[in-house]
C-alpha cells in the first residue's frame, strides 16, 4: 500500500476509528455532528473518500467502518512529507529551527538525549 495523505476533517473520523475499532457510519456522523459540527451528508462525503483512499473499509450490513492504516502509519507519512516541505527533508535543519524558536525544560533536552541514544548507530 502507497502512502496515504489525509487532511484535517479526514483525521477526525480516522481518531474516531483507531479509539473505536469499528464503528457505524451513522455513529461516526452523529459523533462528528455533536463535538465538529458537521452535517450527516459531510461526514459521510469524508467517509467516502476515505474508503477510496483505502484508509477505511465498509463492512455490511450496516456500513460499518473500520480502520485499514495506523496512526503510527498515518504520522510517519504526515511528518516525512513535513521534512520534505517545509525543510528540505533534514530532520536536524527542522529540530534547529525548532529550538531556535521554543525553550525546552531541562527534562525535555534530556528526554530527547536518552532518545537519540537509542537510534545513535
Amino acid at each position: 500500500m502507497g502512502e496515504i495523505r489525509l487532511h484535517e476533517g479526514e483525521l477526525n473520523v480516522m481518531e474516531l476509528l483507531w479509539s473505536n475499532k469499528l464503528l457505524a457510519a451513522k455513529d461516526i456522523a452523529k459523533i462528528i455532528k455533536e463535538y465538529i459540527g458537521w452535517e450527516k451528508n459531510t461526514t459521510y462525503t469524508v467517509i467516502k473518500r476515505l474508503i477510496d483512499k483505502g484508509a477505511i473499509e465498509r463492512q455490511d450490513p450496516g456500513f460499518f467502518c473500520k480502520a485499514l492504516i495506523t496512526k503510527a502509519q498515518v504520522r510517519q507519512t504526515e511528518s516525512s512529507s513535513l521534512l520534505d516541505k517545509l525543510f528540505d527533508g533534514s530532520f536536524t535543519g527542522f529540530v534547529s529551527e525548532f529550538l531556535k524558536n521554543n525553550k525546552l525544560k531541562a527534562s525535555e533536552f534530556l528526554e530527547l538525549e536518552r532518545i537519540i541514544s537509542e537510534y545513535k548507530p
